[in-house]
């Protein structure tokens, strides 16, 4: 699926260091969650049914299910949200019925808060994978077609802040109010 045009915005972003940032953050998810994020917020660990269909898959062959509190992940680019917005409609697609589409919600901080948002280093793993394989490739596509060569990053070695630089992985590990929201 193609980035929609009004979501492109690596060219004004990007730069020879990587993604700029901002006060200005995104978030990528499925227009099924949209009405609970704008009454509830962004919530750490927010999929309640995509976490309730893997807790009763789990029980249904007999293992146990232990939740974990993941953080609220940002980026700081429309586009990459829109592409985990993608992933989130995927995953989301094979627990659970429905006509999803990829949502990207703005995210804007004050600078106490902003002060707060992290690299996602813990991402190395996700990037060791098949997912993490696709990402890569459509990054370096981004970079491509914005005449800057691919990001080329031992992800084991990689000092923090390329995570947040180079590949545009962020997290805010604390709920996000209403007030901070904003959809596109």
């Amino acid at each position: 699926m193609t980035t929609p045009t009004f979501l492109q915005d690596a060219k004004e972003l990007l730069t020879k260091q990587g993604f700029a940032t901002s006060h200005t953050w995104y978030h990528g998810t499925s227009s099924a969650l949209i009405d609970s994020i704008k009454a509830h917020g962004l919530k750490r660990s927010g999929d309640q049914a995509l976490k309730a269909a893997a807790k009763q898959t789990m029980a249904t062959i007999g293992n146990n299910y232990t939740e974990s509190v993941e953080p609220v992940f940002l980026t700081q680019s429309k586009e990459l949200a829109y592409y985990w917005a993608q992933q989130t409609v995927r995953n989301r697609s094979v627990r659970i019925e429905g006509n999803e589409l990829p949502a990207v919600i703005t995210v804007n901080l004050p600078e106490a808060l902003n002060n707060k948002v992290k690299p996602d280093v813990g991402a190395a793993s996700l990037l060791l994978v098949k997912e993490g394989e696709q990402f890569m490739a459509f990054l370096a596509g981004i970079y491509l077609a914005n005449d800057f060569q691919a990001p080329d990053i031992n992800l084991m070695h990689a000092d923090r802040l390329e995570y947040l630089n180079k590949l545009g992985m962020a997290y805010y590990d604390a709920d996000l109010d209403v007030s901070l929201l904003g959809t596109l």
